[in-house]
C-alpha cells in the first residue's frame, strides 16, 4: 500500500526535514568551529576525521528510527505516525569539548590526545545507554509525566528558542519576514499556494531575498569557508587507538564529566519518549534506548567523540505533519554534506537565519505541550521544572558577555552583590536537568498527596546533591566546573535530606476526610467520594 510506503514523502515531511536538518547541520557547524578553537585540532583534521563518523551515526539512527515509526504505523494501521527526531545532542557536545577535550589539550598540547579522550567518552555514554535499556521502562513508569516533559519545555523555551529568535529579530531584513511565515503556516494552519510546505516555502523565499540584498550591496556577500576540504572523506576505523586510550589513566580522569552526560543523554531520551507518547505515538524504551547506544558507539569507534541521541522536538514535528520520511531523508542528506567536506560551505548559499523561525516553532510547541499533556493540576510542577533550564540559560549569557568585555566569572562573581546572585544562578544550574525533574516530580506527588512518593524523591535529591551531581561546582579561572565527591554541596544535601523526612512523618500520618469530591467513573456516572489528607 502506497500510503505505509517507507519512501512516501508527504508536505509535512519536507516541512520536518528542513527544521530537522538545520537542528543537525548546526550540531555540525559547533564540532567545525569549537574543535580547533578549544581542542588545537585543525579544520581539515576535522573534515576528514571527526565529521565522516558522525554522519554514519546520523545516518544509521535516522534510518533506524524511520523504519520503526514505518512499522508503528503499519502495526496500528494509522498514517499521522512521526519517527522520534535524532542527531547528536548540542549540550553534551559543549560539554565533551570544553570539560574533557579542552582541558586534555591544556594539559598536554596534544589535539590527538585531546580527540581520543573525546572517543572515550562518546563510548561510555553508548555504553552507559545499552545498559539503561534495561531499566528504562521502569524509570519511565514511575516518573510523573509533568517531571519527564517540563524539562523538555524549558530547554525547548531557552536554548531552542530565546537564541534563534534573538539571531533573526538581530537580521530582520531575511529572518523576520520566514519567522512570520512559519508562524503563520503553522500556527494559524494557513494552507499556502501549490499546498506548499510553509518550512521550505520561508527558506526558499528567505534565500531569494538575501540574494537580492546581497546584489544590492545591503547585506555582505559570504565569503569562502575556512579550511574546507571539498572531497569525498570516507569514514575510517579508530577502535585501534580507542582501545590503546582505554589503558592509559587521562581519559578515565574524566568520568566525573562522562558519567553525568551519559545520564544526561539518558533522561533526556526517557523524557524524549515520553514527550512522543503524550503525542499520540508510543514507541519502546528498551529499543530505542538500544538504538541510541549503538549509534554513539558507531560513531566512537570510526572518529566522532559526540554522542548521538534521541532529539526534542517530536510535538512539533508531529504538528508540521511529519511522518517518517523526513528521519531518512534528513539522515542522507546530512551524511552527504558530512562526508563530501561541505559542512564549512552550507551557509555560504543558505543563511542561517532564514530557517530560524522553524526552531522557534519546535520551542514553542513544545512548552506548550508540557502543560497541555500533563494533568491540568500538575500545572504548577510543569512550571517549576522550568526554573532550571532558565538558571543555566542565564549562566551562558552571563558568562559570554563577561567574555566579550575581557572579563571572567572567576574574577567577577563577588562584584554582583545582590543586583543579581551569581551564585546561585550557578548552584540552580548546575545539574539542571535532574534538578527539574525533581522539583517537578516532588510537586506532583505533593498535589497528589502521594507523600511517600514525594520523600523518595527528596531522599534522591539530598544524595544527588551530596555526591555532586546536583548543585556543587568550583568556580575556576576557567569558568564553572562540576565538584564530585562525597558532601559536594553540603547545604542542599542536608536540606533535602529534612525535606525528606518531613515528607515521610507526613506519609505516616493517619489520614483524614476533608471533604467531598465529585468524581467521574467508568459507566460515565457521578459519584460523591470523601477526599483525604
Amino acid at each position: 500500500m502506497r500510503l505505509f510506503s517507507i519512501g512516501n514523502i508527504t508536505k509535512g515531511d519536507l516541512d520536518g526535514f528542513f527544521g530537522l536538518f538545520i537542528d543537525n547541520l548546526l550540531q555540525l557547524l559547533l564540532i567545525f568551529t569549537l574543535c580547533p578553537l578549544f581542542c588545537g585540532m585543525s579544520h581539515a583534521e576535522v573534515t576528514t576525521k571527526v565529521l565522516p563518523g558522525a554522519a554514519i551515526s546520523i545516518l544509521v539512527g535516522n534510518i533506524f528510527f524511520a523504519v520503526q515509526a514505518w512499522l508503528l504505523a503499519k502495526k496500528e494501521n494509522r498514517s499521522d505516525v512521526t519517527a522520534m527526531p535524532y542527531g547528536i545532542n548540542t549540550v553534551s557536545l559543549i560539554a565533551y569539548i570544553v570539560f574533557i577535550m579542552a582541558p586534555v589539550y591544556r594539559q598536554t598540547q596534544d589535539a590527538s590526545l585531546a580527540w581520543k579522550a573525546g572517543l572515550l567518552a562518546c563510548l561510555v555514554s553508548g555504553l552507559m545507554e545499552l545498559v539503561a535499556a534495561l531499566f528504562g521502562g521502569w524509570l519511565r513508569q514511575h516518573t510523573p509525566r509533568a517531571a519527564l516533559l517540563s524539562t523538555l519545555a524549558g530547554i525547548a523555551i531557552t536554548f531552542i528558542a530565546m537564541g534563534f529568535v534573538f539571531q533573526a529579530f538581530a537580521n530582520p531584513a531575511i529572518g523576520l519576514l520566514p519567522l512570520l511565515i512559519i508562524i503563520l503556516g503553522y500556527a494559524g494552519k494557513v494552507k499556502l499556494p501549490l499546498g506548499l510546505p510553509a518550512g521550505f516555502v520561508a527558506v526558499v523565499i528567505g534565500t531569494v531575498l538575501a540574494w537580492i540584498l546581497r546584489g544590492f550591496g545591503v547585506l555582505p556577500m559570504p565569503l569562502p569557508a575556512e579550511g574546507g576540504a571539498l572531497g569525498f572523506h570516507p569514514p575510517l576505523w579508530y577502535g585501534g587507538e580507542l582501545y590503546e586510550f582505554l589503558i592509559t589513566p587521562v581519559g578515565w580522569g574524566y568520568l566525573s564529566v562522562i558519567i553525568p552526560m551519559g545520564l544526561f543523554n539518558i533522561i533526556g531520551s526517557l523524557q524524549c519518549l515520553e514527550s512522543a507518547e503524550a503525542a499520540g505515538d508510543r514507541y519502546s524504551t528498551t529499543t530505542s534506548l538500544c538504538a541510541n547506544g549503538v549509534g554513539s558507539i558507531i560513531a566512537a569507534c570510526l572518529g566522532s567523540p559526540f554522542a548521538t541521541t534521541l532529539y526534542i522536538g517530536h510535538p512539533g514535528w508531529k504538528a508540521m505533519g511529519a511522518r517518517w520520511s523526513y528521519s531518512w531523508l534528513n539522515g542522507v542528506v546530512i551524511c552527504a554534506i558530512a562526508l563530501f567536506g561541505a559542512v564549512g560551505d552550507v551557509l555560504r548559499f543558505v543563511p542561517l537565519e532564514v530557517s530560524l523561525g522553524i526552531l522557534l516553532w519546535i520551542g514553542l510547541v513544545i512548552t506548550a505541550q508540557a502543560f497541555q499533556a500533563s494533568p491540568s493540576h500538575h500545572a504548577v510542577a510543569v512550571a517549576a521544572g522550568l526554573a532550571p533550564s532558565m538558571a543555566a540559560w542565564l549562566l551562558v549569557q552571563i558568562q559570554e558577555t563577561l567574555r566579550v568585555a575581557g572579563k571572567t566569572l572567576y574574577d567577577t562573581v563577588d562584584l554582583f552583590g545582590s543586583a543579581l546572585h551569581v551564585r546561585g544562578v550557578i548552584a540552580l544550574s548546575q545539574g539542571f536537568i535532574v534538578t527539574s525533574i525533581v522539583y517537578s516530580a516532588v510537586i506532583a506527588f505533593v498535589i497528589d498527596r502521594k507523600y511517600r512518593e514525594a520523600a523518595a524523591w527528596m531522599l534522591a535529591a539530598a544524595i544527588l546533591s551530596a555526591i555532586g551531581l546536583m548543585h556543587a561546582y568550583k568556580l575556576t579561572p576557567n569558568g564553572v566546573e562540576n565538584q564530585f565527591g562525597w558532601f559536594a554541596a553540603p547545604e542542599f544535601a542536608i536540606v533535602y535530606a529534612v525535606a525528606a523526612g518531613l515528607l515521610w512523618l507526613l506519609a505516616r500520618r493517619p489520614q483524614t476526610t476533608t471533604g467531598f469530591v465529585a468524581v467521574t467513573g467508568p459507566d460515565n456516572k457521578i459519584r460523591i467520594t470523601a477526599r483525604s489528607n
